[in-house]
């Protein structure tokens, strides 16, 4: 579970790092990292299954709660499953999981819709690379039709 959870997060900031030269690593990165999260989401509904614990299905009010709750650091995450388990009498444990399950849940959501965005930007602004080109492309282009500056030739002097 701490393998899935660590690999999510370094492979999220592996990929921003690289958003700035490779489009097609950063999507490769997030969509590993989201692969990360569908991971330890089936370890939490592994653990809760394994202990006899009950797994709050998508339309549990538990789950709403938690989101409206907006939650800003762990330290409130924790109150949060706290406070549950207390007023609902529930196993500690079954709060927890399932809280870890729903946050995981909300994150997965929030990468497919950058996944998403990445896609949608690919296809309408291309890569790295093909940016590049089209900028030198139309640089030469612009020379040629001595609408250049001349910066493609030694100390900015004209043919």
């Amino acid at each position: 579970m701490v393998q899935a959870a660590r690999s999510g997060v370094q492979n999220i900031v592996e990929g921003s790092q690289a958003s700035a030269t490779s489009s097609k690593i950063e999507m490769k990165l997030t969509s590993i990292a989201r692969a990360s999260q569908e991971e330890l989401l089936r370890d939490y509904e592994n653990f809760l299954t394994h202990n006899g614990l009950v797994l709050w299905n998508h339309n549990d009010p538990h789950r709403k709660e938690l989101s409206k709750a907006r939650c800003r650091n762990v330290e409130q995450v924790a109150q949060w499953i706290n406070a549950v388990s207390q007023r609902d009498k529930r196993p500690l444990a079954e709060v927890a999981a399932n809280a870890a399950h729903t946050l995981i849940g909300i994150a997965s959501y929030l990468l497919d819709r950058q996944m998403t965005a990445q896609s949608n930007s690919f296809l309408e602004k291309g890569g790295f690379t093909e940016r590049m080109y089209h900028m030198r492309k139309n640089n030469r282009d612009n020379d040629s039709n001595g609408k250049g500056n001349g910066r493609n030739r030694p100390n900015g002097q004209s043919c």
